[in-house]
């Protein structure tokens, strides 16, 4: 018996990691750096549904959006925002995290996925946001 709960409870994990991560993202019309995270998310199989937005501060403001944290575009997953150029492996993070709102990085920084700008690569932190508002630094990459 509990052999057969064992088994049952590793083949729901196994199930739930095996389902698709899909992505609503908000864009601007203009916004070219958006377009390259959107296919940085799907190289790493997370399905995007792209959403041209003119207005991106209405977007922002309706999923709770720190003004702070700011960036060109703004995507939702499991019901939590993803602000900025967050690489893919850290929005699979953000799903486990129950205590967040959303994870975001800041401005654009050169070298985060989708401002690719031949070598260059400049530091930036992932922060996330709790349900009480308070900022945390969930991943950080390095200049080189």
């Amino acid at each position: 018996m509990r052999s057969l709960l064992l088994l049952t409870t590793l083949l729901a994990g196994l199930a739930q990691a095996a389902e698709p991560v899909t992505m609503d993202v908000y864009r601007d019309p203009n916004c070219g750096c958006c377009k390259a995270w959107i296919s940085h998310l799907r190289d790493n199989g997370i399905q995007v549904r792209d959403h041209v937005e003119p207005d991106m501060a209405a977007v922002k403001t309706r999923l709770g959006v720190p003004h702070s944290l700011g960036s060109c575009h703004t995507g939702v997953v499991d019901g939590k925002f993803v602000e900025g150029h967050v690489p893919a492996s850290d929005v699979l993070r953000l799903r486990e995290r129950p205590d967040l709102l959303g994870a975001a990085v800041p401005g654009m920084p050169v070298g985060s996925p989708g401002m690719e700008m031949g070598d260059r690569v400049d530091a930036y932190q992932v922060i996330g946001v709790a349900r009480d508002g308070r900022e945390s630094v969930l991943s950080e990459y390095p200049a080189r």
